[in-house]
């Protein structure tokens, strides 16, 4: 059987414990198998930390309102629901050693949902309680900690790097703005798995439940540039590239009014912002966390990894792909226009209300 990865099970301990003494040697038996819950299963960093658990041979179930794309190894199960359905987090919590809760609708503000409705669950459905979340938690009397990354990136990564080239490919990224020595972090899909399975361990009592109620910056261990990281995406999909500096405040106008934009016609179509007000902000200014935290509790050791790597398996992936038509093409080239038209309406309308010019201003 393979070593388990997350540590002793607890019930595993307190039933060798209790376990009268017997006067013949009692046969060896084997460990029980640990049993995992992944919320957001069916996400990248979800299927990838369960597929890293089932190949260590634990029990892993996949919990999320999608199916991955991927296929499911053996080991693995998968629970279509929603996070926010109380009923089905107890039914899913059943017999559970530990709860990974990666699950979110987006990166930030108020689409990161359901954590209230996992906590709860957790304290009344009588599982063994360690919780790792990925984003801002209470823990209460739970076996808890936090896990705080960046952008994620990897291999087969639906998120970031698919946006960002079809932005590139539109050649809406001709332009950078803010801070040209501007630093942030980036973290591998591979790390974070690593550190969500440290974090398990320290959470129990082998570990001396080191890091219940903490919280950990995680990431590669490097500041980079985004624009310098990006090079490589630039290169392979063969633009130059943003060489036109344009004002901060320019480029916030913008991702506030598309914004605005995308919630007036959200009822109509889905016209997602090209960039938010909270992009804007990191791409414009330094900000760079420490991971000496974890590396000291967790034993957290990030290895080396390139942009290059994922970005060469992304055009193999898309170079597989029908091309659109020219009449997509003019299709597309009328509705940037309109959308275009729109923008400027909206920002001179926008131009007018204080609290954004203030916001505009702290930039």
């Amino acid at each position: 059987m393979k070593p388990n990865p997350l540590g002793s099970s607890p019930e595993a301990c307190k039933a060798a414990g209790q376990a009268p003494q017997q006067k013949t040697q009692a046969k060896p038996t084997k460990a029980a198998r640990q049993k995992v819950l992944v919320t957001g299963g069916g996400g990248y960093l979800g299927f990838s930390l369960g597929s890293h658990l089932a190949n260590s041979g634990t029990s892993v179930i996949l919990l999320d309102r999608r199916r991955p794309q991927w296929e499911l190894s053996p080991e693995t199960e998968f629970i279509q629901a929603d996070v926010r359905d109380e009923e089905a987090l107890y039914r899913a919590f059943e017999g559970v050693d530990c709860v990974f809760h990666v699950a979110s609708y987006g990166m930030s503000g108020a689409e990161k949902v359901g954590s209230s409705h996992t906590t709860p669950a957790v304290r009344q459905s009588g599982v063994p309680p360690r919780i790792i979340y990925m984003s801002i938690c209470r823990g209460g009397i739970l076996r808890t900690c936090v896990l705080r990354p960046p952008g994620i990136y990897g291999p087969e990564e639906q998120r970031h790097l698919p946006r960002v080239a079809g932005h590139i490919k539109k050649r809406l990224f001709m332009f950078r703005f803010g801070d040209r020595k501007a630093q942030m972090n980036w973290v591998h899909v591979h790390n974070l798995v690593q550190a969500h399975v440290l974090a398990a361990k320290a959470l129990t009592a082998a570990k001396g439940y080191v890091a219940s109620g903490q919280a950990y910056y995680i990431n590669d261990g490097e500041s980079v540039n985004l624009f310098e990281w990006m090079a490589p995406l630039f290169e392979k999909l063969g633009y130059s590239q943003p060489w036109i500096q344009v004002p901060t405040s320019w480029v916030y106008l913008t991702a506030a009014v598309m914004e605005h934009l995308h919630l007036a016609l959200r009822p109509i179509c889905n016209l997602p912002p090209l960039l938010t007000r909270s992009e804007v902000r990191s791409v414009a200014v330094t900000h760079t966390f420490q991971i000496a935290k974890a590396r000291a509790q967790l034993g957290y050791a990030p290895d080396k990894f390139s942009l290059a790597d994922a970005v060469e398996r992304y055009v193999q992936s898309t170079s597989r792909l029908p091309r659109s038509s020219t009449a997509q093409t003019l299709l597309r080239l009328l509705l940037g226009l309109l959308l275009l038209l729109g923008l400027l309406a909206l920002a001179l309308h926008f131009l007018g209300l204080q609290p954004l010019q203030a916001a505009m201003k702290r930039l």
